[in-house]
């Protein structure tokens, strides 16, 4: 009787112990680093995704280089979403991400931002030139930054433009932020006259206090947008299922609702089971 209370109770404690170390293995939530300019559409994503699974979405929203040096210093993620390949590229060089979990999910376009008054008058490129203008960037290190100023390279190499158009633009630079929302924020306020920024974050909350005025093609720069896994992360089966609804045709039609330009991409017909085999690879 003693043997027999003994072997049921070894095996009670078996059975605990296993089913602790399973529950240990199920993830309570994932963290993903994320471009500030994907704030509204992620956070739209991030919902649908936690009704799905039951699963917590952590994000931290910031500027891509800023991310990016969180992680080289330790910070702990799951998934990494960057405004550029700059940034990711990174990272993939320092043996931080599973490179092959990498891929563009989508793009983004540059255009002017002006407060609703518009008291500088700005209609086009031409104006930034203006004497007194107030122009907001980001830092060269942020992508939406590095991507204003290849805007005006760009527009100083051409004979429209100049030289001397650039040379005015830039002297009228009075803030560099280091993320997008900082530069949508002055303008919005008025502290600034126009800014550059991302098509998608003249967002409809926004639409009442500040306008956007095209950049042409020729002159504009398209943002592409790399996500991936991080070698550190956990889980990254359920990372990967989190990528795959970013880049699926529910997780586009959310990024095209805020701007975003869509990529073609495999997750948009990839099966969950294809999806988890891939993570696990």
């Amino acid at each position: 009787m003693i043997v027999k209370r003994i072997f049921v109770s070894a095996l009670a404690v078996m059975f605990l112990t296993v089913a602790a170390g399973f529950c240990a293995e199920q993830p309570k939530e994932l963290t993903v680093f994320t471009a500030a300019s994907l704030t509204g559409a992620f956070g739209e994503i991030g919902q649908i995704y936690e009704n799905e699974t039951n699963i917590d979405v952590v994000f931290n929203f910031d500027g891509s280089q800023v991310l990016r040096t969180q992680i080289d210093n330790g910070a702990y993620a799951d998934v990494f979403a960057s405004a550029n390949t700059k940034q990711m590229n990174a990272l993939k060089a320092e043996e931080l991400m599973n490179n092959s979990s990498v891929s563009i999910f989508t793009r983004n376009k540059i255009s002017l931002i002006i407060p609703k008054d518009n008291p500088a008058e700005i209609k086009n490129l031409t104006d930034l030139a203006k004497p007194g203008v107030k122009i907001v960037i980001g830092t060269k290190d942020v992508p939406v930054g590095d991507y204003a100023i290849q805007i005006i390279n760009k527009l100083g190499n051409d004979s429209a433009y100049g030289p001397e158009y650039k040379k005015k633009v830039m002297d009228n630079i009075v803030s560099q932020e280091t993320t997008v929302s900082h530069v949508v924020t002055k303008i919005a306020l008025g502290e600034a006259d126009v800014g550059f920024a991302y098509v998608s974050d003249v967002t409809e909350d926004l639409a009442g206090k500040v306008d956007k005025i095209e950049i042409p093609d020729e002159y504009n720069v398209i943002g592409q947008y790399p996500i991936g896994i991080l070698k550190e992360s956990k889980y990254p089966v359920e990372s990967e299922e989190f990528i795959n609804l970013v880049e699926s045709e529910r997780g586009r039609s959310v990024l095209e609702k805020y701007g975003f330009e869509p990529v073609e991409s495999p997750a948009a017909t990839a099966t969950p089971s294809a999806a988890a085999a891939k993570a696990t690879t």
